[in-house]
């Protein structure tokens, strides 16, 4: 341990009593001194009246250091205010002197005071600004160095907690402001962005802290993209709507936010579009413990509902978002019941009896099994859930007269190439024909890609791989996706709600398809890390391809045909597209649901194929439980984990 660390470690009320002793020799000296000063020599030093005007003025002076605070100020974080409380405590303790001299007919030269309280400020404010200097050195030794990029008042207040604080030492500014660059703020210099390299190795930075909370993404993404190529971890600010509500402060910071390399900016929700179908109504959502489910209901409870009713198979997923949900009207006050329900999509009964029952007036039917290997795996299940749920669920809506109903389709449902994506696309076709039977309520469907932090989502599993040291698992090199974030889809879907008149297929803008291992590399760059590759063998993180899984696509869809209108919200466009009359459809559902019942898994394929859907499969059939059931050794094959037929 250093002197510097035994000193630290003093308790406080020794600490005070130091500085007591401190500011009393202080008091003495600059007394003194100012008698030196004036007269050249100290012979005043025999004259007692002189001593007791000072043990009169070091009372008085330590009286009033007490009194205002100054003994209970932590040194290592002295600011301009306490140097202005020890300067105004100084000018009256100048002012005793003179008093104490008048009343005890002692003589002091009017300069006397000036001098004392020069000494006094110089004394007592110096060695504390030398023991902050000292606790600041010897705390800048042990914290990492890092660059701030944004200058403004976020960055400059940023700046002020990392140098109070023990984690990061700032050692400079970099904005894209001319009118800042090349200035000193908060003692550290603003350089433009263009010199970052030089920076980066003249400093030694360990970090780049982005402190932008008010930047688009368009722009935010800009400046990641020249980031990425220093091989330094890149963390954020919060952004300014949790820093200005109060959820986040501004030094929490994190690892950059997915969004922001996308570079696509929300579009602000239309009001009347987002109210509509909810307010003062009775609203469901199925499958509302799910990553989209559960955000809906988030964006739903904000529009005050009359009542939420919460649809949910997962006992767990229903607790959580039903305790969620529960607190925050409790604490925002509002005046929305919520209704937490168990209950299975599958079970036509069950639907018509909660929605009779609660007077059911708008529902969001978000249930249903979207994980393309698993269904492939699970065909049967896969078929039950996302076409029968959805169809019963549908029919339970008519009879209850439910006003409107949306259903939460998917990208995959276009030119599908797995079961998933097909039974999604038979889902909308069975609303479609619904719709066309004019049943009263009013089906409408929205479809897009996926979703950043959904269950299943490739963003967590990269990061958990970076975190593990890797590797990052990518299938393709030439996979890309589009990408939305949960609540942005959650407010398109409701206002895509609002517009539907009937089989209407709503389409969302997901913006440009973002290469999948492209966001792999520039993950593990702004952690700071290197991509280990031919050209770097001594790199940190490996990407591996693993082949595309059964029914997976090089690239999603959103349209079947080129027939695409515009509605009144800019990210959300309608889509015209062929539909299975009532008749032809209730044949078909027949016939699948037979083939279901008695797993008769290449019955489900020809019909899933004859089915306008546009199914395309890659793969053959992929049910596990099938192939355990009905394929012999000799015509198996392993595939990484998983048993596939190849003849079929």
């Amino acid at each position: 341990m250093s002197y510097l660390d035994y000193i630290f470690s003093i308790p406080r009320p020794a600490k005070r009593l130091i500085s007591t002793a401190f500011d009393t020799l202080f008091i003495a000296m600059a007394f003194w001194g100012a008698f030196w000063t004036r007269f050249g020599d100290l012979g005043y030093f025999a004259d007692s009246r002189y001593w007791q005007v000072l043990g009169i003025l070091v009372v008085s002076t330590l009286f009033l250091f007490i009194k205002v605070g100054l003994y209970r100020a932590i040194l290592r974080y002295l600011s301009v205010h306490a140097l202005l409380t020890i300067v105004i405590s100084v000018i009256l303790s100048s002012l005793f002197l003179a008093l104490s001299a008048y009343f005890s007919h002692t003589v002091i030269p009017r300069s006397i005071p000036v001098i004392y309280g020069t000494y006094l400020v110089a004394l007592c404010g110096g060695s504390r600004l030398l023991v902050r200097i000292l606790v600041s050195q010897s705390n800048t030794k042990r914290k990492p160095r890092v660059l701030i990029y944004g200058a403004g008042a976020s960055g400059r207040q940023l700046s002020n907690l990392l140098r109070q604080g023990d984690e990061y030492h700032p050692v400079a500014f970099l904005d894209d402001d001319r009118k800042l660059q090349s200035t000193v703020v908060h003692g550290l210099t603003v350089y433009h962005p263009k010199h970052l390299k030089r920076l980066f190795k003249k400093t030694h930075v360990e970090k780049i802290l982005l402190a932008m909370p008010s930047a688009t993404r368009a722009e935010r993404k800009a400046i990641i993209s020249s980031l990425v190529q220093l091989q330094v971890e890149v963390l954020s600010i919060p952004n300014l709507a949790d820093i200005v509500n109060g959820s986040a402060s501004i030094d929490q910071l994190c690892d950059v936010p997915i969004e922001d390399l996308l570079g696509r900016d929300c579009v602000a929700p239309q009001p009347e579009l987002l109210e509509a179908n909810i307010k003062n109504k009775v609203v469901m959502v199925t499958g509302a413990g799910g990553s989209i489910g559960s955000e809906l209901c988030r964006q739903i409870v904000l529009q005050k509902p009359k009542a939420l009713v919460l649809f949910e198979l997962s006992e767990f997923g229903l607790y959580m978002i039903d305790k969620e949900l529960s607190e925050f009207v409790q604490t925002e006050g509002l005046e929305v019941e919520i209704i937490p329900l168990l209950g299975s999509v599958q079970r036509q009964n069950r639907l018509v009896m909660t929605m009779q029952s609660f007077k059911v007036q708008t529902l969001y039917h978000a249930a249903a099994y979207k994980h393309v290997p698993l269904v492939e795996y699970n065909v049967v299940e896969g078929v039950r859930n996302n076409v029968f749920g959805t169809y019963y669920t549908a029919l339970a809506a008519i009879e209850a007269g439910v006003e409107s109903f949306v259903l939460i389709s998917t990208d995959k449902a276009v030119r599908p190439t797995n079961v998933m994506g097909t039974t999604k696309r038979l889902a909308e076709l069975a609303l479609q024909s619904l719709a066309a039977e004019n049943t009263g309520t009013r089906f409408c469907m929205v479809r897009f890609g996926n979703v950043l932090g959904s269950s299943g989502s490739v963003i967590p599993l990269f990061k958990r791989q970076i975190a593990a040291g890797g590797p990052v698992t990518v299938t393709h090199p030439d996979i890309i996706r589009y990408f939305m974030t949960i609540p942005e889809a959650a407010q398109l879907v409701i206002q895509a709600g609002a517009m539907g008149k009937g089989g209407d297929v709503f389409v969302l803008d997901m913006g440009e398809p973002v290469k999948i291992v492209d966001l792999a590399k520039n993950l593990i760059q702004l952690s700071g890390l290197e991509v280990m590759s031919d050209d770097k063998l001594n790199g940190d993180i490996e990407i591996n391809y693993t082949g595309l899984r059964p029914g997976e696509k090089l690239f999603e869809e959103l349209l079947i045909g080129d027939n695409v209108g515009k509605t009144e919200h800019e990210r959300i466009m309608t889509a015209n597209e062929i539909f299975l009359s009532y008749e032809d459809l209730k044949v078909v559902l027949t016939k699948l649901d037979e083939a279901c019942h008695k797993f008769e898994h290449e019955k489900i394929r020809q019909i899933l194929l004859d089915t306008p859907t546009g199914f395309n499969p890659t793969d053959g059939i992929g049910d596990l439980v099938w192939h355990a059931t009905t394929t012999s050794k000799q015509g198996m094959k392993k595939v990484g984990s998983r048993v596939v037929n190849c003849d079929v």
